[in-house]
């Protein structure tokens, strides 16, 4: 029996945890992007994303696609890095949950950074040695707009430390985390919150959620700290939530575009910690990944149904 052909756009480390999840698999490095041509036998494609945030995709596929591919996994939980092409011919799932604990954990640390000066308090001459006051991060509010992995991993977090929580997701479905406050208002939540995490999938939807009205509403004082999607703010409203003091901080790993035009205002504001969506590379994402896609392949193999099959309509 010939041994599985699974072509991989990813990069060495990931490849190599892949095939250490799966010995009996060959995994095929492979450029990103279209492919235009894969190894003979390929049955399944790992796929890296077609473009950055803001960048333009592929209006048609390449000639010959899929060729023999029956299965596409993606590295990335949302779709918009993909055409649309690539979800209308073999079966394709995301990597739901795989990055869930490192963003949660991102989110903490950029609450905690702020909330206890982190890194101005530290100091290396005598002089300096005067006491800075800080603050507690026990009691305050924290708003999770989006309720999916990273939000069901960020929640019990939040409440361990003492965090009050409360939610807004697409869904009706009841929240089932203990402690988590479900809120059917945008605005409530922004107006409540000492935090406000962004963990929504982009979609049309939710394309420039956070603007200006949002923000008109937001408690004073308010923390924004987007791992998700750049495309979910709307960047003139926030830069002028944060000039005029509506907005103490925004704490952002990802942008729309990324990365940003070299003269953004973003660059340097006093009120922005910007970091080049670098919330997801810890090895546990690669780990974590790996493991799903092993427990899929085996399903694959066996002909029975996929798990995290992506779902265009609510985009990811």
């Amino acid at each position: 029996m010939s041994r599985l052909v699974v072509a991989s756009q990813l990069n060495a480390a990931f490849n190599t945890a892949f095939a250490e999840a799966l010995p009996d698999v060959d995994i095929v490095g492979v450029p990103v992007g279209p492919p235009a041509a894969l190894p003979r036998g390929t049955e399944v494609l790992i796929a890296a994303p077609f473009r950055k945030a803001g960048g333009s995709l592929p209006p048609s596929p390449p000639p010959g696609w899929p060729f023999n591919v029956k299965w596409v996994q993606l590295v990335s939980v949302g779709i918009d890095f993909y055409p649309d092409w690539l979800f209308q011919g073999p079966a394709v799932t995301s990597a739901r949950g795989s990055s869930a604990v490192a963003l949660a954990e991102f989110a903490l640390a950029a609450i905690f950074a702020q909330a206890k000066r982190l890194p101005e308090i530290w100091i290396d001459r005598f002089e300096q040695w005067a006491p800075t006051p800080i603050t507690l991060v026990a009691g305050k509010t924290l708003g999770l707009v989006g309720f999916g992995s990273i939000g069901q991993a960020l929640a019990p977090r939040a409440r361990a430390l003492g965090l009050n929580v409360v939610a807004v997701r697409r869904s009706r479905e009841p929240i089932a985390e203990p402690g988590v406050e479900q809120l059917d208002d945008l605005g409530e939540l922004f107006a409540r919150s000492d935090y406000v995490v962004l963990a929504a999938p982009a979609t049309p939807e939710t394309t420039r959620l956070i603007g200006r009205k949002v923000l008109a509403l937001a408690k004073p004082g308010l923390h924004l700290i987007n791992v998700a999607r750049g495309a979910l703010i709307d960047d003139d409203a926030l830069l002028e939530a944060l000039d005029d003091g509506r907005v103490a901080l925004a704490s952002l790993d990802v942008t729309h575009p990324e990365p940003l035009p070299f003269n953004h205002r973003y660059y340097g504001h006093p009120k922005v910690r910007l970091s080049p969506h670098t919330s997801v590379h810890t090895p546990d994402t690669r780990q974590n990944l790996a493991a799903q896609f092993a427990q899929n392949l085996a399903r694959f193999r066996q002909g029975t149904p996929l798990e995290d099959l992506v779902d265009t309509v609510r985009g990811y």
